[in-house]
C-alpha cells in the first residue's frame, strides 16, 4: 500500500488530469453551436466526433470515466467531486447538464447546415 504522501500525489495528479480533460470537452461542447452558427460545420462535425468518443469511453464503462475508477485506488472518500476539481453541485449533475447542452448543440448544427445550401 502506498504511503498517504504518495497517495495524496497520485489523488492530485488524477484531479488535476480530469479537470483539464473535463475543460477540454466542455470546451468543444460550447463551441459547437459556434461553430454552426459560423457556418464551419467541419469544425463542428470534428468537435462532435470527439465528444461522441468521449460519450463512447463512458458507455463502455457504464457511466463512469476512468479516471474515477483510477481515482477510487487513492481515497475512501466519496464525495461527487472527490476525482475532480468542480463544484460539488456540478459534479452531481455534469452529465445532465453538458449532455443537454450538447444535445441542443448538435440539434443547432444539423440545422443550421441543413438550411445553409450545402
Amino acid at each position: 500500500m502506498k504511503a498517504p504522501v504518495e497517495r495524496s500525489r497520485s489523488l492530485l495528479a488524477i484531479k488535476l488530469l480530469h479537470t483539464a480533460i473535463w475543460v477540454f470537452f466542455v470546451g468543444c461542447i460550447l463551441l459547437i453551436p459556434v461553430a454552426a452558427e459560423f457556418r464551419r460545420f467541419r469544425l463542428g462535425s470534428t468537435l462532435s466526433g470527439l465528444v461522441f468518443v468521449e460519450c463512447a469511453v463512458l458507455a463502455i464503462n457504464k457511466g463512469r470515466c476512468p479516471l474515477t475508477d483510477l481515482a477510487d485506488r487513492f481515497t475512501e472518500d466519496r464525495p461527487a467531486n472527490f476525482d475532480i476539481y468542480l463544484p460539488i453541485w456540478l459534479a452531481g449533475c455534469n452529465k445532465e447538464v453538458f449532455g443537454a447542452i450538447f444535445a441542443l448543440g448538435e440539434l443547432f448544427l444539423l440545422w443550421r447546415w441543413y438550411f445553409s445550401g450545402r
